[in-house]
């Protein structure tokens, strides 16, 4: 079956839950317990089939990847087609020896003379420019906020961001009126670098298998746990030796709406979540919850009598609330009292800061003793909402 109809699947089974819903609903607007039960099975399918989409898509996109020519049969080029020859950490002569570096195999003279120009300060070594795009590539993959949010690249120390916090106004004069002062007012936040790092082990027998993709390996492993906790950090990190995250009580975002219940959300307080951003944010705002929250509001509906929720039917499109794009993360609070569960704005105000590039350092008598070569990976980065007012986050009642 392809994506398609697997789409045009979950489509007719969200209609077939609509219309269950709207028949077997009480007069006070609820489900008998059989009924929810029923609606609760069709409403797993719903989010089976969604899994399954995904699924396919990541599939696909790992076969493109995959069937991508692995040799030139064109051994030379004419003279007026030659690329400009690559240099420092782009070179093929620098990405081959990298390599070479952690699985300590060729020349290692050779080895450390070629690596030279991409040594850290603290040993390790700068990541190859094009293996490193290969490793950014699967952290946009791996981890839904750098899709969403902002990222700039910076070299040493604080970046400082200028913000206009008050803009000035004009006003009506009579003839011979004075015109009053109206100054813009400005202030500044800073972006730093916070340590971010993991290893791994490999042994030795599968680093010295010619057969064994050691880059690919080590960069969908290192994409999974870097990301998962970059992710956890921009969404929930206090600030504290972290990045600081959307919810944070702190350097987050406005609460837009404070829900009347502290273990549900109405569909008004959804609608009054929407409007309480400004309309310019609203152009490009997209909304953020957790899985369980997302799964809550599919039965909500609008003034008119239609669904929040409406499945997508095109391939590489997300599912919509509202006619926005709603994404999920297992890393934003679900539904629980006093927790903020739903964010909802422009998340390109959100920035990221990458500082150089990362670095990898090869750990030989660590675990030499069991026959494993480790492998460590560090990143510098930080993560802040440059404007609160992009972003408005849903927060539940406080227990009483």
């Amino acid at each position: 079956m392809t994506i398609l109809e697997l789409r045009e699947k979950r489509a007719k089974a969200w209609d077939a839950a609509k219309a269950f819903l709207d028949s077997h609903r009480t007069d006070k607007g609820t489900l008998s317990a059989e009924d929810d039960a029923a609606y609760s099975r069709m409403e797993q399918d719903i989010t089976d089939l969604g899994k399954e989409i995904a699924r396919m898509e990541r599939r696909e996109a790992l076969d493109a990847e995959l069937n991508k020519p692995v040799s030139q049969p064109i051994t030379g080029k004419p003279a007026g087609d030659q690329q400009a020859e690559k240099k420092g950490r782009a070179s093929d002569e620098y990405k081959r020896n990298f390599w070479n570096a952690m699985r300590l195999q060729g020349n290692p003279y050779e080895i450390r003379n070629a690596l030279q120009e991409g040594t850290d300060s603290e040993g390790g070594y700068l990541v190859p420019d094009e293996y490193e795009r290969t490793l950014v590539q699967a952290l946009e993959e791996e981890n839904v906020f750098r899709r969403l949010a902002k990222v700039i690249q910076t070299s040493s120390g604080d970046r400082k961001i200028p913000i206009v916090t008050s803009h000035g106004t004009a006003v009506w004069l009579d003839e011979e009126d004075a015109l009053t002062e109206s100054d813009e007012v400005f202030d500044q936040t800073s972006l730093s670098a916070y340590k971010l790092g993991t290893f791994l082990k490999v042994s030795d027998e599968l680093l010295n298998d010619s057969v064994f993709d050691l880059p690919s390996y080590i960069s969908t492993e290192f994409a999974r746990r870097i990301g998962a906790k970059e992710e956890e950090a921009f969404f929930v990190g206090d600030g504290s030796g972290k990045a600081t995250g959307i919810f944070a009580a702190t350097g987050g975002a406005q609460t837009g709406v404070t829900a009347a219940s502290s273990t549900a959300i109405t569909a008004d307080e959804l609608i009054d979540l929407f409007y309480s951003l400004k309309s310019p944010y609203r152009r490009k705002a997209v909304w953020v919850m957790n899985d369980s929250t997302f799964k809550a509001i599919r039965k909500l509906k609008d003034n008119q009598g239609q669904y929040l929720w409406q499945p997508s039917l095109t391939a590489g499109t997300p599912d919509t609330i509202l006619n926005r794009p709603v994404y999920t993360s297992s890393y934003v609070p679900a539904i629980a009292a006093g927790a903020k569960t739903i964010a909802f704005g422009d998340f390109s105000y959100y920035w990221i800061a990458d500082r150089q590039g990362r670095s990898f350092k090869r750990l030989n008598e660590l675990f030499a003793t069991t026959g494993q070569v480790g492998f460590m990976a560090t990143q510098r980065v930080d993560g802040k909402l440059i404007l609160s007012e992009a972003i408005k986050v849903l927060a539940q009642k406080a227990s009483a």
